[in-house]
């Protein structure tokens, strides 16, 4: 029988996480792909190549993540974080994000993977999403 995740749990699940997927809008249809992400302080931190995913975030900021922790069919938690997309520019911020994201994530993913074998690869995306409300679901 489900239930629904207490805030606690919720966001500890999300703390927790490290690969969720994000949905958005992309020309006016919805576009779920997964990222590498860091939870802290109200907000998910990410970053990527420019793309399809930066477009849309850029044009439709509102977005959401979802994350499972799946251990059987009848066993399992889901989370989705409601939020507003917002670009870093800063580079102290930048470094800030990019370090958190690189300590939790020490091998390379593949925003690094193209800049080490392309020195004219293109900037890095650095983002957050403003979490605005978190809804999580559980069978156990």
């Amino acid at each position: 029988m489900t239930r629904p995740l207490k805030d606690q749990e919720a966001q500890a699940l999300l703390q927790a996480g490290t690969v969720a997927r994000l949905g958005c809008v992309s020309d006016g249809e919805a576009y779920v792909v997964p990222i590498n992400y860091v939870f802290d302080a109200g907000f998910v931190f990410s970053h990527s190549l420019p793309g399809k995913k930066v477009d849309a975030l850029r044009t439709h900021p509102r977005a959401c993540l979802q994350i499972d922790q799946i251990e059987s069919d009848t066993e399992w938690r889901s989370v989705i974080a409601y939020g507003t997309y917002e670009e870093i520019h800063s580079p102290v911020e930048r470094g800030a994000i990019l370090n958190k994201l690189l300590s939790r994530f020490p091998r390379l993913t593949p925003v690094e993977a193209v800049a080490v074998h392309d020195a004219a690869a293109p900037e890095t995306v650095v983002f957050r999403l403003r979490v605005d409300a978190i809804t999580g679901v559980a069978e156990d």
